[in-house]
């Protein structure tokens, strides 16, 4: 397989002649001319086809490896869509109980009272046999839905014993991609049916737009999310269209030097007094470590760690001249997120650190200081 870069590179090359831009603009259009003649094969509106998604869809199906790719307004749209998609009334969908937390909020307020059962599973119950159980008591079709490594906690699942669980139960496996990004793991080529992800974070990478995307492994999937991101207008807009293709090009060379960030600095937390619970997939000594290594080629930009307390967290950051207290991860600032405030079950000192693309030397330097301080 191509390097990262290369692979980025080639996925938003867009065929052209002579006299045309190397990269396309964004198309500003709603409504498309028609003509006489029947609709198929046409842009008519720009809700419903684009060639600004066309691109932009092509590279993210280049990089997942998938037969073709959806893209829609945000990560958590492009959960919503697959699950309303691909769930039925009277039907099973598992979801993460250690993952995303507005993921478990929809599944509960918006799929349950229409009929849907919802089951939440950790991540030790996703391989200790739980899974199978549910499945073996659900109707076929039923959709599981894991995140790997798992935000916040960062725990890994099995996805190539986890497809097979879901196979021999006739279910679908949805993989949240969003941590790893396809530059860091291959969910279909594991197994998985469908991926769900959030572009906002390291593939677009600049904290500046949202958009999501759902990638698929046979096209067969592609009529219902069709339908439902046509009905549901959960759409992206021209200029976030092309902002994110242009995007996807550097991705390969900023995930590259997170992934490196995030290792130099798991590596000094852990050995750090002032630190505690370090965890990164990427730590031979984490226990995620033998599932990740073996199923992931990089290991994400996100390492978490614990201080003492919340007013631990608001010094660590005042005193650090490099480190942003922001949401969300993935951007090329190196950013820390103290998760117990958005309600995640975590202790009140866990910090959820982005690590940004600045130089690994200043980072470590900087890091060492605000610890101190703390």
């Amino acid at each position: 397989m191509p390097g990262d870069s290369t692979r980025c590179v080639k996925a938003v090359a867009v065929e052209g002649v002579p006299g045309e831009p190397l990269q396309p603009g964004p198309v500003f259009a709603a409504p498309y001319r028609l003509g006489e003649d029947e609709l198929a094969d046409v842009d008519t509106y720009a809700r419903a086809s684009n060639p600004g998604w066309r691109d932009l869809e092509r590279a993210l199906a280049a990089l997942e490896g998938a037969s073709a790719a959806r893209v829609v307004g945000s990560g958590m749209s492009a959960i919503t869509v697959a699950l309303r998609a691909l769930a039925r009334p009277g039907g099973v969908v598992v979801v993460p109980s250690d993952g995303y937390y507005q993921v478990r909020m929809y599944a509960r307020d918006c799929l349950a009272p229409f009929g849907v059962n919802v089951h939440e599973l950790s991540v030790r119950e996703f391989g200790d046999g739980t899974l199978g159980a549910v499945l073996a008591d659900a109707p076929a079709g039923a959709v599981v839905l894991v995140e790997t490594p798992s935000n916040p906690g960062l725990d890994t699942v099995d996805l190539a014993a986890t497809a097979a669980t879901c196979r021999a139960a006739g279910a679908l496996l949805l993989v949240d991609n969003t941590t790893a990004t396809p530059l860091g793991q291959q969910p279909l080529d594991l197994g998985a049916d469908v991926v769900v992800a959030s572009g906002t974070k390291s593939l677009s990478g600049h904290s500046d737009l949202l958009f999501g995307y759902i990638a698929v492994r046979e096209d067969t999937f592609l009529p219902p999310l069709d339908r439902e991101r046509l009905l549901s207008g959960t759409v992206l807009g021209p200029f976030e269209t092309w902002l994110a293709h242009r995007s996807l090009g550097t991705a390969g060379l900023r995930f590259e030097r997170q992934c490196a960030n995030a290792l130099a600095i798991a590596r000094m937390l852990a050995e750090h007094p002032a630190a505690a619970y370090v965890r990164y997939p990427g730590l031979p000594t984490d226990p995620a470590y033998p599932v990740a290594s073996a199923q992931m080629r990089r290991f994400g930009p996100l390492v978490t760690f614990r201080l003492d307390g919340a007013d631990d967290v608001h010094r660590f950051v005042r005193s650090s001249e490099l480190i942003v207290s922001a949401t969300s991860f993935g951007g090329i600032h190196t950013t820390a997120d103290r998760r117990a405030r958005w309600g995640d079950a975590v202790a009140p000192g866990f910090v959820r650190l982005s690590c940004g693309i600045e130089d690994t030397e200043d980072l470590l330097a900087d890091l060492d200081v605000a610890l101190r301080a703390s």
